[in-house]
């Protein structure tokens, strides 16, 4: 399976009693009994981008979050139709782009004086590189992520049509397996690289083109790796772990399977023939935790959406974004957000802020 680009797991949230609510977000099929092939399946992973791209757009037109790079990812006709998800949905999206974007932004914060990098997988229309390349102390940073072929072509296609992503992105260049831009300024260099994930665990594998191992390090999933068999998504992770000394780790993925939210949930996304193996491997906080102490992360945090929300986001904050919409079901969002979770781990120099702010 090649890295899928996910769009926002909130929004998979089983209904209350107006029977399952599956018009958004992804999941695994392992509790519908659903026989899917393996190229169906990365076809369908493949065709929920703009899921992501539409839940993104939908936070940004409300004004949860600042994002002049998102309008680009839509279709022109669902821009000019309604683009708007769920309060629940929007909220989810707010919740989980802000605790990854104070993650990545403390790491580039504490390491500002040198050279670092960022590694997204199946990052997919993920907008955060034109974000952060546009940020003039943001120098010195390398850029990579990592997507099915298709959808690396697709973003090429869309820097090359649109001057605002050009402007950004500039002078690209295309490769046999991916593209790149190696003269950003602020010395910054972008590597897409068209690739299927599992390729990285073959005996044969190349090294990455422009992957660094002497710089410090963050390496991104956003329900990517959930996608994969447990022994590849760990197998993915070891690939970078054995050859970056000053490594970190930020993982989203779906957790609680099993009591009933998380049964309805589950059944709901089955629906749509999609199954997340690592979902029966790592079903709580607790297994998430070892999971990258096995992984060979010295530090490891685990926080799920729900706690991130109490406790990362200021109360002044909390009332903006509640007055943007006002959200009726708040026990619904705390029991959904409590099924999602962002494990980090890291080891190795840059990664010392993350021990106290978060």
């Amino acid at each position: 399976m090649s890295a899928p680009s996910i769009p926002n797991l909130l929004g998979s949230r089983p209904s209350r009693g107006r029977g399952p609510f599956r018009g958004r977000g992804r999941g695994r099929g392992g509790h519908g009994h659903l026989h899917v092939t393996a190229a169906s399946h990365d076809d369908t992973i493949q065709g929920t981008d703009t899921d992501a791209a539409v839940s993104r757009m939908s936070a940004v037109r409300l004004g949860y979050l600042q994002d002049p790079f998102a309008q680009h990812f839509v279709e022109q006709n669902t821009i000019g139709g309604t683009v708007r998800r769920l309060p629940i949905i929007n909220r989810g999206t707010y919740t989980r782009t802000t605790a990854l974007d104070r993650l990545i932004s403390s790491f580039l914060t504490g390491t500002a004086t040198r050279e670092r990098q960022i590694i997204s997988l199946g990052a997919g229309t993920d907008t955060r590189c034109f974000k952060l390349f546009s940020q003039p102390q943001h120098t010195g940073l390398i850029y990579h992520e990592i997507d099915f072929p298709t959808i690396s072509t697709k973003k090429l296609n869309l820097v090359n049509a649109i001057p605002q992503l050009r402007s950004i992105i500039t002078n690209p260049q295309a490769e046999n397996d991916g593209w790149k831009s190696l003269s950003l300024q602020n010395n910054c260099q972008y590597w897409c690289h068209g690739l299927d994930l599992r390729d990285l665990l073959k005996e044969d594998v190349k090294h990455l083109d422009g992957l660094r191992v002497d710089v410090p390090t963050v390496l991104i999933s956003e329900c990517c790796l959930c996608y994969l068999d447990p022994a590849e998504a760990q197998g993915v992770i070891q690939y970078f772990a054995e050859k970056i000394p000053n490594l970190a780790i930020i993982l989203y993925e779906p957790i609680n399977p099993d009591d009933s939210f998380g049964k309805q949930m589950v059944s709901n996304l089955a629906a749509r023939r999609i199954r997340m193996p690592t979902l029966d491997a790592y079903q709580d906080s607790t297994k998430q935790f070892f999971r990258l102490k096995e992984a060979g992360f010295d530090s490891v945090k685990t926080s799920t959406i729900k706690d991130i929300w109490q406790r990362w986001i200021a109360e002044g904050e909390k009332e903006r974004v509640d007055n943007l919409e006002g959200l009726d079901e708040v026990e619904e969002w705390n029991l959904l957000a409590d099924h999602y979770i962002v494990a980090r781990g890291w080891r190795g120099d840059g990664f010392q802020v993350w021990e106290t702010e978060f």
